[in-house]
């Protein structure tokens, strides 16, 4: 069962929107999937759960992360997807990294909580926030692999080369993290730039680098409004498409040859 930590530094590349929706995508192909929300901004949180529903866990991540508390008790069904549990962020994490800097063995609290429950899913897909704090460091150390969604504007690749030296970093306390890959999002085909930064990522990580290209889409942006995936809202967008494309390339990747057929997808949002 692989734990994919979806990372990046910086900030609006859409780890967010990758984390919610390739959940969504995977939970579709009746793969058992678990999206960890590790970003106090709690975007992914609620664009997987209703206000109503992101407090009904017997504990919270702040419990599991600085109490101990079993990380199955944090977890919450999705009332939209088949196959998907959350485990949504708490409002206490906001001011936790300082608290967390004294606590013993820190990096390696969130990779001991899984542990229980990693038999239990074909999918863990950790959201990290927007910068390399011990969150992020947590979920590196807890994960296989990084998935590296990168904005198709100049700015992305120098986030890109600055990511690629510290999971180098990192390694020193998981030796065995790998690259998933990276994933090209905020597509526009008819920029030259946009284009351009395709091509030097694919230069940069070869192979690594996803096939699928998540596009700039309105319905993917008008999803977390109605507190849903974009899969649960629109089905049938380029959005919804572009990221069932990504989680069959990913089980691909793990020997899962499980295509997402439009009757699986009634079975996943129904």
């Amino acid at each position: 069962m692989p734990v994919i930590a979806i990372a990046n530094q910086k900030g609006g590349v859409g780890k967010t929107t990758t984390a919610v929706n390739l959940g969504a995508s995977l939970a579709a192909a009746e793969k058992r999937t678990l999206v960890v929300d590790l970003d106090p901004q709690g975007n992914a949180s609620s664009g997987l759960l209703p206000a109503e529903l992101r407090n009904t866990a017997r504990s919270s991540l702040y419990g599991v992360l600085f109490d101990g508390a079993p990380l199955a008790s944090a977890v919450v069904r999705s009332p939209d997807i088949a196959f998907l549990d959350v485990v949504p962020t708490s409002e206490h994490l906001l001011g936790g990294e300082v608290e967390m800097a004294s606590l013993p063995g820190r990096e390696q609290r969130l990779r001991e909580a899984l542990l229980p429950i990693r038999d239990l899913y074909d999918f863990v897909l950790l959201d990290c926030p927007p910068a390399l704090g011990l969150y992020t460091l947590g979920a590196l150390v807890a994960a296989d692999s990084v998935l590296v969604p990168v904005q198709a504007e100049f700015f992305a690749l120098e986030g890109l080369s600055q990511l690629m030296e510290n999971l180098e970093l990192v390694r020193t306390l998981n030796p065995s993290l790998r690259i998933e890959g990276a994933l090209i999002t905020m597509f526009d085909g008819r920029l030259s730039l946009a284009q351009s930064v395709a091509a030097e990522v694919r230069g940069y990580l070869g192979e690594r680098t996803f096939a699928t290209v998540i596009p700039r889409n309105v319905r993917l942006a008008e999803a977390p409004s109605f507190e849903r995936p974009v899969l649960a809202y629109d089905a049938r967008s380029v959005g919804a498409r572009s990221y069932l494309s990504l989680a069959v390339e990913l089980m691909q990747r793990y020997g899962m040859n499980a295509p997402v057929s439009e009757e699986r997808k009634g079975r996943a949002a129904g």
